[in-house]
């Protein structure tokens, strides 16, 4: 069974449009990757453990802040690797330079021996839909025409 993961798509009315809020993975191998690179706050969860719970659970370890209130469902998605996200979206009004992420830690170089930790989350940032359609993560995409779709219908 692929595995399951559960995210938060939070976003904001703006002068210039909708704005959602993505997060970059922290760590070496992400460091200097950008477009594509960005990603839904979210995370995995077990198969007894309701996805809205994982999700706000998951929210709040990536980022250090918490969602109140209702989360409207934006479905299921596949990512290239199997991985199944079921996302949902609120609105909501973060300042990235709060961000705090849990960490991890991994053997960088691989095969040096040394050990170190990272941030899950390295930054967050607000973008456009349309800005936001280069930086997310191809699979995560449709995630974007959902909350379009959603945000038309009021």
């Amino acid at each position: 069974m692929a595995a399951r993961s559960a995210g938060i798509l939070v976003y904001r009315r703006h002068a210039d449009g909708p704005q959602v809020l993505l997060v970059h993975p922290g760590g070496p191998f992400w460091a200097r990757r950008d477009a594509g690179a960005w990603s839904v706050p979210k995370g995995e969860y077990r198969d007894d453990e309701d996805a809205e719970a994982a999700a706000r659970r998951e929210f709040a370890e990536e980022t250090g802040w918490t969602i109140g209130g209702t989360l409207y469902p934006l479905g299921d998605i596949r990512q290239k690797a199997g991985k199944v996200v079921t996302a949902f979206t609120a609105q909501g009004d973060f300042n990235p330079a709060t961000l705090r992420s849990n960490e991890f830690e991994m053997e960088w170089p691989a095969r040096s021996g040394r050990k170190a930790s990272y941030p899950e989350i390295d930054r967050a940032g607000w973008f456009t839909l349309d800005e936001a359609a280069g930086k997310i993560i191809e699979g995560q995409r449709p995630l974007l025409d959902r909350l379009r779709a959603l945000l038309a219908a009021g």
